[in-house]
C-alpha cells in the first residue's frame, strides 16, 4: 500500500542533533521502563506451546514455550513430528513444526472465559511435506477460524517468512479443543502448525457486559454488541504516529502493535506529535485497554487550517468482503494547547460513512491526558465476485465555528472481524506459493473479450478520429501565456508549520516542527 504521507527535512544543526538524541534517548528509556515495570494484567491462562519441540524453550524475550506432548494433542492421530528448522536461526516458535495428512486435535484445560488463541506458521518445505500442499481447515470449538487455509499463499501476500493469526474465542466450558483437517479433496495436502498461544483477556476487553446497551453501528439504526457466541479475528493493530510494540511490551496479553506508515493513504501535511513526559491517568477506561506508549504518540493533521479543512486524514486496511466488523479508535488528547471542550472537534468516517459528526475527544475523557476509546461496528458488503476490498478510517476537522482548532487526532487503532454463523474463515489472497523465500507476484490477468468485428471496425474509426483531432490541437493550437501548476506542488515545510488556527507560531528544528511549549514535538 503506498504512502502517500508528505515528509519535509531541513538541513540539521547542532541544536537539532541533540534534540533528536534527546528523543531518542527518552523514548528508549520510556520503552525499558515500560518493560521493566509490573503488568496492568496477568492473564490466568497462559499458554505458549512449541509444536514440534522436545524440550521446553525460552524466546528471545524471555517467555518460556512448553514442549509438545501427548497431554494436549489427541494420541488417535497419525502425526509426524519434525524437530528441525529448515531455515537455521528462526526465533521459536518457528524452530519446530508439527505436520500430518490426518486430522489431528489439541485439547487444552483452561478456565471459562474469553481467550486470544494465536496460531503461529512458518510454511517451508519439510522434508517430505511440500510447502505448496499445505491445505486445511482449523476448528476452534464450534468455530471454523481457517478454511482450505494455504499458509505458504498468506505468507506470500504479506511478504514474510512466518507470521501468526489471532483469534478472540469465549471459552464456556474448562476443554479447548483446536482442530486440523488437510484438505480430503487434495491427495498430497497436509495440516501443521508451528506453535499455539492460549491467553485469557479481561471479560469485557471486547465483548459486551450484560449490561452494556452496545456501540455505533455505522449505517444502521440499532446498536451493535458483541456477544459470547462470536468468535473474533484480530486484523490490525496499530500504534498511530509511534513505533510497532513488541508483545512483551504489551499490558500483559502480548498483543503486536505495527506502525502506522504503510496503511496511510492521504497523509497530507499531518505531523506526529509526541509527548513522553505525560503520564496517562486511566480515569474512563482500564489501564490493560493499550500500552502506554500508545497515548503518547498520535497522528494529527497539521497546524495550517486552509489545508485541513480541503483533505481527510485517512488510513486503509485490506478486509474480506462479506462479513461485519469491529473498529476501536484510541484518543488521548496529551498536547497542552487542547485543554477545554470545543478546542479540537472533528469528524470521523469509517467506509466513507460519518461514524461521529463532532468528535470531542476532551468531552469523552474529561480533560487533558485522559486516555480513551470510541467502538464502531460496519458492515463490509460485497460486490458480485468481490472477495477483498479497503476498509477506511478517515477524520477531517468541524466546521471553523465549532472549533478552536481545525484539526484531528487519532492514537490508535484496532480492527477485528466478526464471525458469521460460526464461520471466520476468508480466501486465500490469489498469489502461487513458492518454494524459496523471494517474493515473486504474478502479473494480474486481462479479461478476455469476444466482440463483433463490426464493432471492432467502429472502434477503429472513432479511435482514428480521436487521434487525428488530438495532433490537430497540438499542432495548430495557441501557446498559452501564463503557467500554473497545482497549489498542492507549492506547498513546503513553512506552509504547514508557520501558524495554526489560534496564530501560534512553530518553530521547525531539524526535521522535526516543535511547538514552542516543548512537549508535542511534531514531524513536519
Amino acid at each position: 500500500m503506498i504512502n502517500l504521507t508528505k515528509r519535509y527535512v531541513s538541513q540539521p544543526n547542532k541544536l537539532s542533533v541533540l534534540t533528536l538524541f534527546l528523543f531518542t534517548f527518552l523514548h528508549t528509556l520510556t520503552i525499558a521502563s515500560a518493560d521493566a515495570s509490573p503488568k496492568p494484567y496477568t492473564p490466568h491462562d497462559n499458554i505458549a506451546l512449541n509444536c514440534g519441540s522436545t524440550t521446553n524453550t525460552t524466546d528471545l524475550s524471555g517467555r518460556s514455550w512448553i514442549s509438545d506432548n501427548t497431554i494436549y494433542l489427541d494420541q488417535s492421530s497419525k502425526v509426524s513430528v519434525i524437530s528441525t528448522s529448515p531455515t537455521e536461526g528462526d526465533p521459536i516458535p518457528y524452530t519446530t513444526a508439527l505436520l500430518s495428512r490426518s486430522q489431528f486435535t489439541f485439547s487444552f484445560t483452561v478456565t471459562p472465559g474469553p481467550k486470544f488463541i494465536r496460531l503461529h506458521f512458518h510454511p517451508a518445505s519439510y522434508r517430505a511435506f511440500s510447502r505448496s500442499n499445505a491445505f486445511f481447515d482449523v476448528h476452534i470449538g464450534g468455530y471454523t477460524v481457517l478454511s482450505n487455509f494455504s499458509a505458504a499463499l498468506k505468507a506470500d501476500d504479506l511478504k514474510l517468512e512466518v507470521f501468526y493469526s489471532e483469534f478472540c474465542i469465549y471459552v464456556d466450558e474448562e476443554k479447548l479443543n483446536i482442530l486440523f483437517n488437510p484438505n480430503p479433496n487434495m491427495p498430497d495436502s497436509y495440516a501443521f502448525i508451528n506453535g499455539i498461544e492460549i491467553v485469557s483477556m479481561p471479560n469485557n476487553l471486547y465483548y459486551s457486559s450484560d449490561d452494556d446497551t452496545g456501540f455505533k453501528f455505522v449505517n444502521q439504526v440499532n446498536p451493535y454488541r458483541i456477544l459470547k457466541n462470536q468468535a473474533l479475528e484480530s486484523l490490525y493493530r496499530v500504534n498511530i504516529g509511534g513505533s510497532s510494540i513488541s508483545p512483551t511490551q504489551d499490558t500483559g496479553m502480548y498483543r503486536s502493535w505495527s506502525e502506522d506508515g504503510e496503511y496511510v493513504t492521504n497523509g497530507g501535511p499531518s505531523v506526529l506529535p509526541v509527548n513522553l513526559i505525560i503520564s496517562p491517568s486511566f480515569s474512563v477506561i482500564p489501564n490493560y485497554s493499550a500500552p502506554v506508549p500508545v497515548y503518547r504518540t498520535a497522528r494529527t493533521m497539521g497546524t495550517n487550517k486552509t489545508v485541513n479543512e480541503n483533505y481527510r486524514l485517512t488510513w486503509e486496511f485490506r478486509v474480506d468482503s462479506g462479513f461485519t466488523y469491529y473498529v476501536r479508535l484510541h484518543f488521548c488528547e496529551f498536547q497542552v494547547e487542547i485543554t477545554k471542550l470545543g478546542d479540537r472537534v472533528f469528524q470521523i468516517y469509517i467506509d466513507n460513512i460519518v461514524a461521529e459528526h463532532q468528535a470531542d475527544v476532551i468531552s469523552w475523557a474529561g480533560g487533558n491526558g485522559v486516555p480513551v476509546y470510541r467502538d464502531y461496528a460496519v458492515m463490509i458488503g460485497r460486490a458480485g465476485n468481490e472477495m477483498k476490498r479497503n476498509l477506511s478510517i478517515a477524520l477531517h476537522p468541524a466546521p471553523a465555528w465549532r472549533t478552536r482548532y481545525s484539526d484531528a487526532i487519532l492514537n490508535g487503532v484496532e480492527i477485528f472481524k466478526l464471525s458469521n454463523e460460526g464461520n471466520l474463515a476468508g480466501p486465500n489472497p490469489q498469489t502461487i506459493p513458492i518454494s524459496s523465500p523471494k517474493i515473486s507476484v504474478p502479473p494480474p490477468t486481462r479479461p478476455k473479450y469476444n466482440f463483433r468485428t463490426t464493432f471492432l471496425t467502429v472502434i477503429g474509426v472513432v479511435s482514428s478520429f480521436v487521434v487525428v483531432s488530438a495532433l490537430y490541437i497540438l499542432i495548430f493550437r495557441p501557446k498559452s501565456r501564463g503557467g500554473g501548476s497545482s497549489s498542492w506542488s507549492q506547498l513546503s515545510c513553512k506552509d504547514y508549520s508557520s501558524m495554526d488556527g489560534s496564530g501560534k507560531v512553530y518553530s521547525s528544528v531539524g526535521n522535526h516542527s516543535k511547538d514552542t511549549t516543548g512537549v508535542a514535538d511534531n514531524k513536519c
